[in-house]
């Protein structure tokens, strides 16, 4: 049986790929807010984006040279913090402040400034947790109180444009708090319709867009 070429011909430039090399890797992960507790016994906030989970732990990749890494290390607890896309403009007002004085070198260069509240400096409204020290953050949806379980540095040799480093942080969540709103009543299973996470994509914001399906493990 006979085609139509202009049917059966692929597009130009379908499936084509090309070989390029990315500043960073952020194809899409969710946007976590670390709070850790600080040596005067105050609470630091650490935007991030290098986080996943397994069973009951989220591992973390953060900076060497960020406050949020030195305070999980040294108090070995902190919470995961995941906001809503709304809460994207709060977190970009973080971005360009650290807890650490004075500002690294490699981050001052960038524009980085320090910044001891950065509840004040956000808007985010404190929120005390009950089994760890950090505070949690109101505003965010879903909260995971941990412990720090594990650290090491990454394997293999640094990029030679990235030499300031980072960690590998192995946390255990030993509570978890969600917004009653997104929880499906009398259950323990997140509403998906109501809840999606911010995610970094590229060094772009996005929220989640409509449900596509769920996977046969899927409880709810």
């Amino acid at each position: 049986m006979l085609t139509n070429a202009a049917e059966s011909t692929p597009s130009e430039h379908e499936h084509e790929h090309i070989v390029i090399k990315p500043s960073v890797l952020y194809v899409g992960t969710p946007v976590a807010l670390i709070t850790s507790l600080n040596a005067d016994g105050t609470t630091n906030i650490s935007p991030m984006s290098s986080a996943w989970a397994l069973f009951d732990r989220m591992v973390l990749g953060l900076t060497a040279t960020s406050k949020g890494r030195e305070n999980a290390m040294r108090e070995r607890q902190l919470v995961l913090n995941f906001p809503s896309p709304d809460l994207w403009p709060k977190i970009e007002a973080l971005a360009p402040t650290t807890g650490c004085n004075p500002v690294p070198a490699h981050k001052e260069k960038i524009g980085y400034r320090f910044e001891a509240d950065k509840f004040d400096v956000s808007g985010f409204t404190p929120q005390a947790s009950e089994l760890v020290r950090p505070l949690r953050i109101a505003e965010c949806p879903i909260q995971l109180e941990a412990e720090v379980v594990a650290s090491h540095a990454p394997g293999g040799e640094r990029p030679a444009e990235r030499q300031e480093g980072f960690w590998i942080i192995e946390t255990k969540a030993i509570r978890v708090h969600a917004h009653r709103d997104i929880v499906i009543p009398g259950t323990n299973h997140i509403d998906t319709s109501r809840w999606s996470p911010l995610l970094y994509v590229f060094r772009h914001y996005f929220g989640t867009g409509q449900d596509l399906g769920r996977t046969f493990k899927a409880e709810a």
